[in-house]
Order: structure tokens, then C-alpha cells, then sequence
């Protein structure tokens, strides 16, 4: 019967074979610290108890050690060694026992990850919902500067339209007011040489000449200086009375042409 097992299984006998070397080999290994400790044992005992110097401080560590080594092996005397038969059925329990080892600890790594998983997909989730909040609110913030925006360009061009003619209104009015009062001044203080103020479509002199007022010279040279601001100057007519252009010159309102002295324009004061 052990022969047919021995064919059957020759791995078997070999390990078993092993085994028993490694034992023999063993007690052999301890045979020989036993007698290395009875050797050290006699010498001690023929020392006798001396107290211990620096010197001998080793010696007092071996002592120690010997003492170590000899419970060891009293304790490994005690115990039978245990060899494990490896038959078939061991060594599947043995892979079994590792495959379910390897199966737990591989099911510890595996729900480690899912947790991982779970909470980066919450995190996920978390994310996506504020990108989606701050989606809807840029696109609320957009729909909104866009309705301002055309309100406000529709109520900017609508303002500034209105601010411009208002204003034109009011130059307008301030300029037509301006140049009465100034006419009213002129025709006062600056009467025609026969002491008559001019009116409209009246004549001022029943002379050969007809002079016209100081504010009509001015009114001339201004819109020929606005007209035509290129060439400003104004040809001195015999209507216009001599004292009134030498009162418009020494006044500097007034400057004669540098090359033509019968030529006349009005100061630019707006310059």
C-alpha cells in the first residue's frame, strides 16, 4: 500500500524526505550548543562566585547569553516538532486558506475604492449642480444686460437728442436776445452822425451817401467772418461812416488787411 502511494505521489515522499533531513540537522545544531554550554557551565563552576570587574564585563554577557540559549532550548526540548503531511488535501486547504486571505483582503481593497468612488461621484454630482446654478445665473446676468443695454442706448440717443435741440433752442434764443440788446446799445450810444436813429427801411440822410448803423458794420463783419472764415475781410463801402472804422480799429474789435487797407475783418475773439 505505501509503495503504491509512493508511485502515486513522488513529490510527496521527496518533501517528506526534506523534512526529516531538516529535523536531523536541527537536533544536531542543538546537540552541539548543548555541549558548548556544558563546557561553559564547567568553567564557570570552577571560577566560583568572584565579584566582576570592567574587565571581565564580557564574560558577564556571555553568562547572560548561555543563560538565554539554555531556556531556549529546555523550551525546544519540551516541544515535539509538527511536520505537516503535504498531501493533496493539505495543500488544497493551505491554497484555500491563502486563496480566502487573498479573497478578503482583495473584497477590503475593493470597497475601499468604491467608497472613493462614491464620494468623487457625490462630489461630482455637487459640482455639476453649481456649474448648472452659475450656468442659469450668467445666462439670466446676460438676458438682463442685454434688455439694459438697448434701454439704455434707446434712452441715451432719446436724452442727447433732446438735450442737443434744447440747447440749440436756448443758444438760439440767448444769440437773438444778445444781438438785440446789442442793437439797442448801438443805436443808442453810437447814433447816426445826424443824431436820428436808423430804422428799418428808413433812410437816416436825404444826402447823396447813405450811412448804415455801427451794429450793421458789425453784423456785416461777423457773418463774413463765420460765412466765409477763409476770407474774412469786408470791402469799406462809402455807407460805412469813417469815425465808426477808426473806432473799430484803435478798439482792436477790427483789423484792416495788411496789403489792402481799403479791406476790413472782425477780430477773431472765438480763436
Amino acid at each position: 500500500m505505501s509503495v503504491s502511494q509512493q508511485d502515486l505521489d513522488p513529490d510527496s515522499t521527496t518533501d517528506v524526505e526534506v523534512v526529516t533531513d531538516t529535523e536531523e540537522e536541527l537536533i544536531k545544531e542543538c546537540e552541539e550548543i548543548w555541549k558548548d554550554m556544558e563546557e561553559c557551565q564547567n568553567k564557570l563552576s570552577l571560577t566560583g562566585t568572584e565579584t566582576l570587574t570592567n574587565s571581565n564585563a564580557q564574560l558577564s554577557l556571555l553568562i547572560m547569553q548561555v543563560k538565554c540559549l539554555t531556556a531556549e532550548l529546555s523550551q525546544w526540548h519540551k516541544e515535539t516538532p509538527e511536520i505537516t503531511p503535504l498531501t493533496e488535501d493539505v495543500l488544497i486547504t493551505l491554497g484555500t486558506e491563502e486563496f480566502q486571505k487573498l479573497r478578503h483582503d482583495l473584497e477590503m481593497v475593493l470597497s475601499t475604492i468604491q467608497s472613493k468612488n462614491e464620494k468623487l461621484k457625490e462630489d461630482l454630482e455637487r459640482e455639476q449642480q453649481w456649474l448648472d446654478e452659475q450656468q442659469q445665473i450668467m445666462e439670466s446676468l446676460n438676458t438682463l444686460y442685454s434688455e439694459l443695454k438697448n434701454q439704455f442706448v434707446t434712452f441715451s440717443e432719446t436724452r442727447i437728442f433732446s438735450e442737443l435741440k434744447t440747447k440749440m433752442l436756448n443758444i438760439k434764443a440767448f444769440k437773438e436776445k444778445l444781438l438785440s440788446t446789442l442793437g439797442e446799445f448801438l443805436e443808442d450810444h453810437f447814433p447816426l452822425p445826424d443824431g436820428n436813429v436808423k430804422k428799418k427801411k428808413k433812410n437816416v440822410q436825404e444826402s447823396t451817401k447813405q450811412l448804415i448803423t455801427l451794429h450793421e458794420i458789425l453784423e456785416i463783419l461777423i457773418n463774413r467772418l463765420f460765412d466765409v472764415p477763409h476770407d474774412p475781410y469786408v470791402k469799406i463801402s462809402d455807407s460805412f461812416w469813417p469815425p465808426y472804422i477808426e473806432l473799430l480799429l484803435r478798439n482792436g474789435i477790427a483789423l484792416r488787411h495788411p496789403e489792402d487797407p481799403t479791406r476790413l475783418r472782425l477780430e477773431a475773439f472765438h480763436q
